[in-house]
């Protein structure tokens, strides 16, 4: 790969930023899916190869990107509304996972969300029923982050295709 070369300069850094939004799924503090995207749509608009590929690549890019982010926001939102857990203790959970995050980096976001859910359940449902509602809410939370990183990586492969094809 000569990065002389301005296309492969291009989808270089469009996979490192691909790479970058797949890692960020992980890591809540990057935007990974809108990751994933931009670093698709920089190929496609600034990358070398045949137009109707990078054409192609960005539109199912985009449409993938659409439905990850609707169906990461509505089927955990289903879920967590079927088992009963009320925003509040979501929201309870989102201010001390931020708080955790300040005073334990990375790991003390997912304590202090846990804890904050956990908190409003006991404090709502009893000692009993705290745990598996807290439950209930970290699978709707899991699921999410399995649709988002479902899309990104899928996303990821279009582009690999695109990049082989164009």
């Amino acid at each position: 790969m000569d990065l002389s070369d301005t296309g492969s300069a291009i989808a270089l850094i469009s996979g490192l930023v691909i790479l970058t939004g797949v890692v960020g799924v992980l890591v809540p503090v990057l935007p990974g899916l809108l990751l994933t995207w931009s670093g698709v749509m920089l190929w496609a608009v600034l990358g070398d190869g045949g137009g109707g590929a990078r054409l192609l690549v960005a539109v199912l890019a985009t449409v993938l990107t659409g439905l990850g982010l609707v169906i990461k926001y509505l089927w955990p939102g289903k879920k967590l509304k079927d088992s009963g857990v009320p925003a509040s203790a979501l929201l309870a959970g989102g201010v001390l996972g931020i708080v955790g995050f300040f005073v334990v980096p990375f790991v003390g976001l997912i304590l202090g969300f846990v804890l904050g859910i956990w908190l409003v359940e006991l404090s709502r449902l009893g000692l009993d029923r705290a745990w598996p509602s807290t439950r209930s809410a970290l699978g709707a939370v899991g699921l999410s982050l399995l649709v988002e990183l479902a899309a990104a990586l899928a996303i990821a492969v279009i582009w690999l295709f695109g990049l082989a094809f164009a």
